[in-house]
Formats: C-alpha cells, sequence, structure tokens
C-alpha cells in the first residue's frame, strides 16, 4: 500500500461498487476527529435503507417496511458512543463492542468473538472503527474476514493509528462489483481529511457510484470542546 495519501474521490470515483465503508480520520488543521460511513447496495433489499440520527447514535431503517426481506444484515446501529469512544460499524458488531466496552473491555477483544456475515458466496467482511476520544486522540480499525472462499475459518486484522493532521484511513467491504463480491485486501487505505465536515461528505456522496450509493454519515467532533458537527445523506429523501 505505502504512504500515498489520496483524497477520497480518487479512492471511490469510477468504482461501481466498494461496498460498505469506513473513513476515519484527523482535520488538516488538527482541531477535530472525523469520521465517515456509508453503504451501497446492489439488491431491492439492500437499497431499501436510510440512516436515521438519534443523538450520539445513527440506525439503519428500512424506508420500505413492506419489502424488507432478511432484517438481519441490513437494519443495524452504524455509529453508537460510550463515554469518550465513537464505535463505527457495519454491522450488530457495534452492539457486541459496546457491550464489552461498557464492561471495561477492548475494541479488539470484542471482535475477537465476532467473524465475517454468513452470505455466501461473498461471506462480507464485517469493518469497524472506534474512535479513543478521552486525552490524545487516537483511532483503531478492524476487519474480519473469510480466509478461503469457502469460508471455513476467520482473519482477523486490527489497525492502530496516532493521527497525523489532514490524514486518515479508509476500510471498505469489497474492491470492485463483481460475483462473488471481491473481498477488501491489505492495509486500511490513506486518505485526506479536509477541514470542513461538509466539504468531506459531499465529496463522498458526490464521487460513489451513482446506482448503488443507499446512505452516508460523516461526523467532526472538536478536540478541545467536543462540540460535534454532522451530515447525513440518504438516496430516499426522508430526512429532507
Amino acid at each position: 500500500m505505502g504512504y500515498e495519501v489520496k483524497s477520497m474521490k480518487q479512492r471511490i470515483a469510477g468504482n461501481p461498487y466498494v461496498g460498505r465503508g469506513i473513513a476515519v480520520g484527523k482535520s488538516a488543521d488538527g482541531k477535530k476527529a472525523m469520521f465517515a460511513y456509508f453503504i451501497m447496495g446492489r439488491s431491492e433489499n439492500s437499497r431499501n435503507r436510510v440512516f436515521v440520527e438519534q443523538g450520539e447514535e445513527v440506525v439503519i431503517y428500512p424506508f420500505d417496511e413492506s419489502k424488507v426481506e432478511d432484517p438481519s444484515l441490513i437494519i443495524y446501529s452504524p455509529v453508537k458512543r460510550v463515554e469518550n469512544d465513537v464505535i463505527v460499524t457495519n454491522g450488530d458488531q457495534t452492539d457486541t463492542i459496546e457491550r464489552y466496552l461498557r464492561a471495561g473491555k477492548c475494541f479488539r477483544c470484542a471482535l475477537k468473538t465476532r467473524s465475517f456475515e454468513p452470505d455466501a458466496p461473498n461471506y462480507t467482511p464485517r469493518i469497524s472503527a472506534i474512535l479513543h476520544l478521552g486525552g490524545k486522540f487516537s483511532y483503531e480499525m478492524s476487519i474480519l474476514k473469510s480466509a478461503d472462499k469457502a469460508g471455513s475459518a476467520c482473519n482477523r486484522f486490527t489497525f492502530d493509528y496516532e493521527p497525523l493532521d489532514g490524514v486518515g484511513h479508509f476500510l471498505h467491504t469489497y474492491v470492485t462489483d463483481g460475483d462473488p463480491l471481491p473481498t477488501f485486501e491489505g492495509e486500511p487505505e490513506c486518505v485526506c481529511i479536509p477541514d470542513d465536515v461538509r466539504a468531506f461528505a459531499r465529496e463522498i456522496w458526490e464521487n460513489l457510484d451513482e446506482n448503488n450509493k443507499i446512505s452516508l454519515y460523516c461526523r467532526a467532533i472538536d478536540l478541545e470542546s467536543g462540540a460535534s458537527e454532522s451530515v447525513l445523506y440518504n438516496k430516499h429523501e426522508v430526512n429532507a
């Protein structure tokens, strides 16, 4: 991978399907922690979703409840906060991490109990991140992925970052479209983190594939005051 830092536009533009993605980093001015989470979908079941912000938490709901086929993999809370830690994931492992943190245990310990999603033949990776906001800001990212094409075992990777101003890391579930979908490979990708969370959200949303993008949530947290600003996009404009 190297240390090449690219914009989110450079990372995602022209790629029809990167799946679900998490980007975390520090603003260019060094004053804010910032993260983004987005979902994409190819099936009607996957596309039938919206993000709803509820205080510090973000919840995914079906846009049309009558069309829900399998709620277990599409309805969950991708963002939760436990004291000075913010959890961001692509599945119900958010709840597992929350339980472990409340019990005084760690992010990595929680994910040791989980595996990739049971959606053969894709075996979608579970991707997760945690922002540690107490004291000096740091963050961790994780991917749980199948060890082989048969889903025989789970490989678990955790990455622990000391932030650099204007730099973040981007982790997504798939390389691109395919059948089966090719799982993300290597380390999280280095990306540029601007000062303005609205510009960051707009850059991501405008460069995700128009047909497959569903929802995006971004948040910036002032490291001194704790004040936050968030931006939410849904393809189904329920929050307009």
